[in-house]
């Protein structure tokens, strides 16, 4: 089931940036807008932080050079939450590809994780900062609950830009 919401993400990701020029990835409806471009990188650094924390492995973002291939102005732990408007005008990026490439990888590393769990590990307490404590079952519904709902915002935003 997790494999599966997972890909569904990633089908919806693929779907929002196919064939989009740079131009197109940063347009934003209004100054306080989320742009495609920043939608996706968002979506998908939250999927790498937080799955590789329930995991206890490296980001992918930083492991694999992700970081340095995207270039942006930020910190290495940054995963979007809080941006203001300056800041998501911030994420340029020259094609969907890097989006969706970056996407796959985080992807890929998630559904490898979900396939090594068993029914045991998702009662793991994860996150003790909320009450109740986050278990691992919340956290990656969670993850997958908001990454659909940001690709839906881009794939909004895309109904937008081709329409223009």
């Amino acid at each position: 089931m997790l494999t599966d919401a997972f890909d569904r993400v990633q089908e919806e990701v693929h779907r929002a940036a196919y064939g989009l020029t740079a131009e197109q990835l940063h347009f934003r409806a209004d100054a306080d807008a989320n742009s495609i471009a920043w939608l996706l990188w968002h979506l998908t650094r939250v999927q790498d932080d937080h799955v590789a924390d329930a995991a206890g492995t490296p980001q992918v973002w930083t492991e694999d050079g992700w970081e340095a291939r995207f270039g942006l102005p930020f910190a290495p732990s940054e995963t979007g939450y809080g941006h203001s408007r300056e800041e998501v005008a911030a994420v340029r990026v020259a094609s969907p590809e890097l989006l969706t490439g970056y996407h796959d990888a985080v992807h890929d590393r998630a559904v490898a994780y979900a396939g090594s769990l068993v029914d045991g590990d998702l009662g793991r307490v994860v996150d003790e900062a909320w009450d109740p404590p986050v278990t691992l079952a919340v956290r990656l519904v969670s993850v997958i609950s908001d990454g659909l709902q940001h690709a839906g915002q881009a794939a909004f935003v895309r109904g937008l830009v081709l329409r223009s």
